[in-house]
């Protein structure tokens, strides 16, 4: 199975590959640097805002994962949700697998982000990834998924064990290297496809 994957170099990225790589999978590391991304076949530089790599990309491997997210320092959310859209639109029939947030997980009849005591700082960021899933959902695309964490994730330690949801948390908490043993596993034998999905400890 040839994977492609964007954000190759972050805290989720990296461990999808370490993941993916120990079992054997084949991984196209992609980052807009071009760094050299440990356990990936081979790195690349790219952007997921360009149409015409997209579908280069889509062409040439059985799933494409995005791992990146909007800014955190400031940066244009919109250039981000207009990138996936561009990902989404231009991936043909090979399946799209994208990270989000927790914000847009139900607690009750209210959204987490929503919620009284949701952190402020994360709230535009989560505000951003509600409207990836809308957009998701609502695009004639090519069979989709976008798994959300715990409301807590941070590196830690690989237990190969979780569980899963669907539209509300499966836990308070998960380690990003469980986050990516959840999502390799899904990659490898899909069970959510045109659905949002959530993974916890």
């Amino acid at each position: 199975m040839k994977i492609a994957l964007f954000g190759a170099s972050g805290m989720i990225g990296s461990r999808v590959t370490a993941e993916a790589a120990g079992r054997g999978l084949d991984i196209t590391g992609i980052t807009r640097s071009g760094t050299d991304v440990p356990g990936a076949a081979r790195s690349i530089k790219g952007d997921m805002a360009d149409a015409e790599f997209d579908a280069r990309i889509a062409a040439e491997h059985d799933i494409i994962v995005s791992t990146t997210g909007p800014s955190r320092t400031g940066g244009d959310h919109q250039e981000w949700l207009d990138a996936l859209k561009t990902l989404a639109e231009n991936s043909g029939n090979t399946r799209i697998f994208v990270v989000g947030g927790a914000g847009s997980l139900w607690v009750g009849d209210t959204m987490l982000k929503d919620t009284e005591d949701f952190p402020a700082i994360y709230k535009a960021e989560s505000e951003t990834g509600t409207r990836a899933l809308e957009l998701l959902r609502t695009g004639n695309w090519s069979p989709w998924t976008l798994i959300s964490p715990a409301p807590e994730i941070a590196p830690g330690e690989r237990t190969g064990s979780y569980k899963t949801e669907l539209e509300v948390p499966a836990g308070d908490a998960i380690s990003a290297e469980d986050f990516a043993v959840a999502m390799v596993d899904e990659i490898v034998e899909p069970k959510h496809i045109d659905v949002r999905f959530t993974v916890a400890n």
